[in-house]
């Protein structure tokens, strides 16, 4: 299997390909603008279904890629491939059916949803749009059916505004409104950093138990890999890093013989609950705990600066993503 595929088949349903995103950051009156590379050179097939977990440290280009994803950001080289055609010359129609099969669910829920709408008015809206009701009664069951399958009462929360529901209650909302169009691959972004912890566990499980009845695919963005596992234990997890990806592989393969030495880091600051394998671990010591620029990458492996097993050629040579071994993936030279 070729590099560049990076888990590709022919039952892929989205397949990114070479895909980048830069943009520009600050301008001549400041000094001279600078070109980020949010995401670099990114190549991923996502298959029906199919669960990924997205990690990596803040900053890496995660969210990022997920607007790309779903089509609310335009890579600015590279293809994003939706059933066999390119997402940018899809006609009007197809256009609009690949905007609603491909759904976000927002890191912060509460700006993720208009403060001057009722939660019915939200929900929908979407529905209204797309003509899955067709007058005010269908849109009313139809609210109601999602509220409860979110574990929300409508009589409690339908006619309230955002700001009138707990944090909680908001990101189940943005859930109902992600799933209310029966999507085929939902994107979710962070979706239990704004919760308590003591909810996270339980909305982690209303996500995978829609994804079971809606058959849907799940791309969750996380920079936890203890939620990552949980949450893709039976899928596959992609490490990202400064815009591109570094490793790929069964989530079960990559916490537990992890191949990339940024793969490695992250895991070894894991919090465990055994307080013996607390002082028999020992965190991995980086060469440096700044991460470099996006807007001025290092040359060869972006993450030479840091590793502590780099090697000259690491700063010369930009290792590239490839299979090591069946449905695993890495980009290093060390491996």
């Amino acid at each position: 299997m070729s590099h560049a595929t990076c888990g590709k088949n022919f039952n892929s349903l989205l397949t990114l390909e070479n895909v980048s995103l830069t943009y520009i950051e600050g301008s001549s009156f400041f000094g001279n603008p600078k070109k980020v590379y949010a995401v670099d050179n990114v190549n991923l097939s996502i298959s029906k279904g199919e669960v990924i977990a997205l990690v990596g440290e803040s900053g890496c280009g995660k969210t990022t890629l997920g607007k790309v994803i779903v089509g609310l950001l335009k890579p600015t080289s590279g293809r994003i491939l939706y059933k066999g055609k390119d997402v940018w010359k899809l006609s009007k129609g197809e256009w609009k059916e690949y905007r609603k099969n491909l759904q976000i669910i927002h890191q912060d829920p509460y700006q993720a949803l208009n403060p001057s709408k009722t939660i019915f008015e939200i929900l929908s809206a979407p529905l209204r749009y797309h003509k899955i009701v067709k007058n005010d009664k269908e849109a009313k069951e139809k609210v109601e059916e999602l509220l409860r399958i979110v574990g929300l009462q409508p009589e409690d929360v339908s006619e309230k505004y955002p700001h009138q529901l707990s944090g909680g209650q908001r990101q189940r909302v943005v859930i109902a409104r992600a799933v209310s169009l029966h999507p085929e691959i939902i994107v979710a972004d962070e979706p239990v950093s704004m919760i308590d912890v003591s909810l996270r566990i339980s909305m982690l499980d209303l996500l995978l138990d829609l994804k079971q009845k809606l058959q849907m695919g799940s791309i969750f963005i996380t920079h936890d890999l203890g939620l990552a596992r949980y949450y893709a234990h039976e899928g596959r997890t992609v490490v990202m890093y400064l815009g591109s990806i570094v490793e790929v592989g069964p989530t079960e393969k990559v916490i537990r013989e992890p191949l990339h030495p940024y793969t490695k880091a992250l895991l070894s600051v894991v919090p465990i609950p055994d307080p013996k394998l607390v002082k028999e671990r020992k965190a991995m010591q980086l060469r440096s705990l700044d991460i470099p620029s996006a807007s001025n990458p290092p040359n060869g492996c972006k993450f030479h600066p840091r590793c502590p097993f780099a090697e000259e050629r690491c700063s010369k040579e930009k290792p590239k993503l490839v299979e090591v071994e069946k449905n695993r993936f890495v980009a290093c030279f060390m491996v």
